[in-house]
């Protein structure tokens, strides 16, 4: 009889560990579902941010672009912000996450809408006739869209994931991110005399005029693996495949158009590294571009991995800024 108990004790301590450490199981996979979807997230803000940094940079005429390099610009932008929307419908979050899903969608969905209005009304805006005051009331109202896309940013996503991350215990962050970074433009007159600076600048530039517009160059964005963003100067885990591939953004943060710009992805170190390359044939002052880079190979696992992203500097780039090179480590798992 004293056996039986014993036996049967046995077996429900051995029940109770086992629920336990299903428990503990399912709790660590969910942790690891939230802070995945919240590293997406907040490399498709930095993308946004990044977008809206080029846009009034151009809008002001601080790029010292033509009308014409303006215009080609801004419907870059549009068509980076229509992926943008589309990648963030695309992510999976866990159930905890789904209303700051749905709103980062929305969010997303409001700076597309506005980019491509001010997209449409910029070549009418930069004429002498009579549309152009039309068209600057038209871009004043896209801002509004703007402005709605930050409230939205501000008062539902990010208190949303600050809650299930505070409850969840986790440290992850996401970036703040004020698409409209000046209320001014929300005023038609204020649209109009800020435009002024690029109509005035029209015309083809010369090599002389393209010198004189200001410095040159690119600089390193977000950078992912294997749908992993990394951490610069952090560690990070990816698993290891032989199609692994790396997508680098690439932002113009100089006055020029860049062409064929070559982007090289080093994985580990010696004679054993890793080097594959990937090229951005065309990106416009003030563009954020993401450049795919296939690794080819299957990289060692179970240790830490160094890996160097480097930009190839353009004419006349001021290296010393360091602005185009990245440093992550990476364990691969198999």
């Amino acid at each position: 009889m004293v056996r039986r108990s014993i036996a049967v004790g046995a077996g429900l301590l051995v029940l109770v560990l086992l629920i336990f450490g299903f428990r503990g199981c399912l709790d660590s996979r969910k942790d690891a579902a939230i802070n995945d979807w919240v590293r997406d997230v907040d490399a498709l803000m930095k993308e946004s941010q990044a977008e809206s940094d080029g846009l009034f940079d151009q809008l002001g005429g601080e790029s010292g672009a033509s009308a014409v390099d303006v215009e080609n610009a801004l419907n870059s932008f549009r068509s980076q912000s229509v992926q943008l929307v589309e990648r963030a419908d695309g992510l999976d979050p866990p159930d905890e996450l789904a209303r700051a899903q749905s709103d980062l969608v929305e969010t997303l969905g409001f700076r597309a809408e506005g980019l491509a209005a001010v997209a449409d009304q910029l070549p009418n805006a930069l004429t002498d006739g009579d549309q152009a005051d039309g068209a600057a009331e038209e871009i004043a109202r896209a801002m509004q869209l703007f402005l709605t896309s930050d409230q939205i940013y501000a008062r539902r996503v990010l208190p949303e994931i600050d809650e299930v991350l505070t409850e969840r215990g986790l440290k992850q962050t996401v970036t703040q991110s004020t698409f409209l970074k000046d209320l001014a433009w929300l005023d038609p007159v204020e649209v109009a005399s800020r435009l002024d600076g690029i109509a005035s600048g029209g015309g083809e530039e010369t090599d002389d005029e393209e010198s004189a517009a200001g410095p040159r160059g690119n600089g390193l964005g977000t950078v992912t693996l294997g749908g992993v963003t990394l951490t610069p100067g952090g560690s990070d885990t990816v698993t290891a495949s032989s199609d692994l591939a790396f997508d680098v953004q690439v932002v113009n943060q100089g006055n020029s158009t860049e062409t064929d710009v070559t982007v090289t992805a080093t994985v580990g170190s010696g004679a054993d590294a890793i080097t594959a390359d990937g090229v951005i044939d065309t990106i416009a002052a003030g563009e954020a571009k993401t450049v795919p880079i296939p690794l080819g190979q299957t990289p060692p696992t179970g240790q830490a991995v160094p890996i160097t992203i480097e930009i190839e500097l353009v004419p006349t780039e001021d290296e010393s800024i360091g602005n185009n090179t990245g440093q992550f480590s990476v364990i691969f798992t198999s």
